[in-house]
């Protein structure tokens, strides 16, 4: 028999990434799995299991190959003519948290839900964040990539 989480029985936790040397798509994925809770045996598609996910040091993020200067981000307006492009190296220069924010956000399903689990994501340019009260549990990206490598 099939047991479903209450609203109530969900806890959260916090976890903490130092973005330091990650690559975008890669740190999204793992980032993208704990918002929406997936790494949790309770996990529910239409259900907010996920956790909070606080990043820092945003701004020494890397991308793969020359996408830093070639890749191009969309968006339209709605008006007539108004489709417009960026690159990643123009977005990052007034908000570099808004490259990992759109590549997270594109790997969550549309909807409230993702705007809701969306929210779960602080993201800060230095090494402080006003979150240390919480508590979060450090994720070392470089065992974790070890792991995922073994495991393939």
């Amino acid at each position: 028999m099939t047991k479903f989480v209450k609203k109530d029985e969900i806890n959260s936790k916090w976890f903490e990434i130092d973005a330091t040397d990650a690559v975008v798509g890669r740190l999204a994925t793992i980032i993208s799995k704990i918002i929406r809770g997936k790494n949790k045996t309770s996990f529910t598609p239409h259900m907010d299991h996920g956790d909070f996910v606080v990043v820092k040091n945003i701004d020494q993020i890397k991308f793969t190959g020359s996408k830093f200067q070639n890749k191009i981000y969309y968006r339209h307006t709605g008006y007539p003519g108004g489709i417009k492009e960026t690159t990643p190296e123009k977005l990052s220069e007034n908000k570099p948290g808004d490259v990992l924010k759109l590549a997270v956000k594109r790997m969550l399903p549309s909807g409230a839900l993702a705007k809701k689990q969306l929210s779960k994501l602080k993201i800060y340019s230095g090494s402080d964040h006003p979150h240390s009260a919480q508590n979060p549990e450090m994720i070392n990206l470089s065992k974790l990539n070890r792991k995922n490598i073994a495991n393939s």
